[in-house]
């Protein structure tokens, strides 16, 4: 990805409608409870939801960091599971991402453990990268991305077909670069049985939220959420 797909931020455009094969979380506040189909996703017999972050060069910091934190929250819940988080890179070289920081990933990706969840933040992306994401993706109950980590995971292929969602800056960019995928504008996120991905930002808070509901059930998601003292009008669900 180039570096001027991960820095587009300006644009705004319309809202589309959401194909009846994804789930979407509006800007509104007219969701209800219901609305959210169950989508359960089972327990490990160990009860550890492994978590892997795919980070590399220019990696936004809050992309990382808020599913991060709500992952690393869920504990509050006392439920039957526990997140267990890794990040995972080309080495394990410290890697640079957004501001400056750095961050030293725990495993390079020829010695990453398999995941049950992949998180894709924004991010220059490589060839290795795609390649690691394909890999886990055939075993793993979940791969996300945030903002236009949309990007990466799009050039894995495992968009194709579906309805994905990315940064407001980068709407124009992404259908121009992948006519195989439907772009859903202006929602949170946009949710597929085994693939999902979040708009811009702190969108990825709300969808890691949602996994974690996946998981742990609503009360699960709402405990993480209170915890955290986090309300977005934009996730209703979790406002209750």
């Amino acid at each position: 990805m180039t570096r001027k797909r991960f820095l587009m931020t300006s644009a705004v455009a319309a809202g589309a409608a959401v194909p009846a094969a994804a789930w979407a979380v509006t800007r509104g506040e007219d969701r209800r409870e219901s609305a959210l189909p169950g989508r359960r996703l089972a327990i490990p017999a160990d009860g550890r939801m492994r978590v892997a972050f795919a980070i590399g060069d220019g990696v936004n910091v809050i992309d990382t960091a808020g599913p991060w934190e709500v992952f690393q929250d869920a504990a509050v819940f006392g439920g039957p599971g526990e997140f267990e988080l890794f990040t995972v890179s080309s080495s394990t070289k410290p890697v640079v991402g957004s501001g400056g920081l750095q961050l030293q990933p725990h495993h390079a990706y020829d010695d990453a453990p398999q995941p049950h969840v992949v998180v894709i933040p924004a991010q220059q992306g490589g060839e290795d990268t795609v390649a690691w994401i394909r890999h886990a993706a055939k075993r793993a109950d979940l791969v996300m991305s945030v903002c236009t980590g949309a990007f990466v995971l799009a050039e894995t292929g495992l968009l194709d077909g579906k309805t994905a969602t990315t940064h407001h800056g980068s709407w124009d960019m992404f259908e121009s670069s992948f006519p195989k995928v439907k772009l859903v504008r202006g929602e949170r996120f946009v949710e597929h049985e085994h693939v999902a991905t979040a708009g811009g930002l702190t969108s990825g808070i709300d969808l890691a939220l949602r996994t974690v509901e996946r998981y742990l059930g609503r009360d699960g998601a709402k405990a993480t959420a209170e915890y955290m003292e986090y309300r977005s009008r934009s996730h209703a669900p979790y406002n209750a």
